[in-house]
This record gives structure tokens, sequence and C-alpha cells, in this order.
């Protein structure tokens, strides 16, 4: 007889089965969530009356309610404190330095809390694609490390700290010419990939979170950067793209693989050939689990 998880809002002990969930999701990881149906025929059978876990009976992180709160709070606090008007008077008010060590305790707060929501959050299937959205994470986690890795490691007028910016035709090189916002087409990536291989709830909440704040992200970033930096960004938006290869295509730019070099593409990589054979181990779901 097959055991079937209740989609479980209450704030208390839930004695419904519950299964040993993913650890930690950290950015990287691009295994499925484990689906009760799909328990091996060799692991123990659950206790169906056992003491639930701190975390699972905890009121802040044992729903698929506290794990909506959490990633409504982790991605509208994003948008709401860096939407021009607000953080205006925010930084006039406190300043700078307060403003920015406020908004980076916000969102680990509300990441943090989202992680452990989702660790115990109760298994409720939406979707299942099997090996093909296994397929298509392993496919897709390449280029997001890849776009990632180069994008942390390349000057950038949209990375963080990229309100100095002066210059357009100096920042114009690298993976720049390829999209403007090659970390966040990384973490979009890493999302779509994730929401292939994952199909319940917890995770289209989690991950599909996690793609709006990618989209929108790039989005919101251009508007902030043109309202500061004027006709500077003009210029770079004029030689650049969001979408990817947008702005070589159309004959503004030449991409500049040299620029790009091979050592950046490479860390990225080796990164995904380590996390793909150390998955299970590190976040406890195997990555090339059939």
């Amino acid at each position: 007889m097959g055991y079937v998880n209740n989609l479980t809002l209450s704030l208390g002990i839930d004695r419904t089965p519950t299964f040993p969930l993913a650890p930690l999701p950290c950015i990287w990881h691009a295994a499925s969530r484990p689906n009760p149906a799909h328990r091996p025929r060799n692991e123990p059978r659950p206790d169906p009356f056992r003491t639930p876990s701190p975390l699972e009976c905890c009121t802040v992180t044992g729903t698929l309610s506290a794990l909506f709160f959490a990633m409504v709070g982790f991605v509208g606090g994003h948008f709401l404190l860096s939407w021009p008007p607000v953080r205006s008077r925010v930084v006039a008010a406190v300043g700078e330095r307060p403003f920015l060590a406020g908004y980076a305790l916000v969102s680990v707060l509300f990441l943090a809390w989202a992680i452990m929501a989702y660790r115990v959050a109760p298994f409720v299937g939406i979707w299942e694609l099997g090996l093909a959205g296994r397929a298509v994470a392993v496919a897709l986690m390449p280029i997001a490390l890849v776009l990632a890795v180069v994008g942390l490691t390349t000057p950038n007028p949209t990375a963080v700290g990229g309100e100095r910016f002066d210059d357009a035709n100096r920042a114009v090189r690298g993976i720049v010419t390829i999209t403007r916002h090659p970390f966040l087409w990384g973490t979009t990536l890493w999302a779509i990939a994730h929401l292939a291989a994952n199909g319940d709830a917890a995770s289209a909440m989690l991950f599909g979170g996690m793609l709006i704040l990618s989209l929108g992200g790039m989005v919101a970033i251009d508007h902030k950067r043109a309202l500061r930096l004027g006709d500077a960004w003009k210029a770079f938006a004029a030689k650049t793209s969001l979408i990817p290869f947008a702005a070589a295509a159309a004959g503004r730019v030449t991409v500049d693989w040299k620029g790009i070099g091979w050592w950046r593409p490479a860390v990225g990589v080796v990164l995904y050939v380590v996390l793909l054979w150390s998955h299970g181990l590190l976040f406890g779901a195997a990555a090339l689990a059939g």
C-alpha cells in the first residue's frame, strides 16, 4: 500500500508519513527532490507515528505556507528595497552603508528561512518529467555554472557596485559582449533546470521564486542603472544586450572570446563535474540517479 502526503497547511504536528528530503538546496543543486512514490524498495519504510523533527513541527518552517511567505519576503524584499523611490528615501534617512548592510541582512534572513522551510516542506506533486526532467537539468547546469563563474569574475556595470561605471568602451568586453547579465542568466538556467527536475509544490515555490527574481532582476537593474548613469548607461546599453547574443546578432558588437578567456569557463566546467559526482554526498540527492 502506497503512502500519500497530504497538503498540510496547519501549524500543528502532522502525522502523515514524512520522508527524507534534500538538505540545503544550493545554487548548484541539480538533482530532483525525492518523491515518496519513488522510494527504493530496499529503503526502510518510514514510521508514520514517529516524532517529527523540530523543523517539521515548527510554525515557521513546517508547512508550505511558511515556505511561500519566506520566498515572498526574499523575492519581494529584493524588488522593494532596490526600487529607486524606496531606496533613495531609506538611504537619505540612514546612509548608504547602513542601507546596504540592512539590505544584505534582510536578504540573508529570508533566504535562510526559505531554505529551512524547503527542507521539511511536505511533498505535494504537481508535475513529473522523470528522466527527461533530469536530462534537462544535467544539460543546463554546465551552462549555468559557466555563466555564473564568468559573470562573477568579469567587471560589469550591472554587477554589485556597478553604479561607479563611467566608461562604456572599457566595460564592453568579455562576457558582456554576449549579455550584460551573465550571472543572472546563470541563475535563470539554474532555476529552470531545477523546475524541470523537481515537480513538487515546495520546489515550484523555491525555484520559481528564484526564476522570477533572476528575470525580473535584469529588467530592474537596467532601469536603475539608466536612472543613475544617464548617458553613460545609454552608450553601454547600445553596445550590449539583455538577451544573450542579441547585440552581436544585430551587429552592434563583436563577441570578445579572447576577453572571456579559457580559465573562467574551465572553472565552471570543473565545478560542474565535481558537483555532478558529489551531489548525493553534499545535498542528499544523486544528480545521476535513475
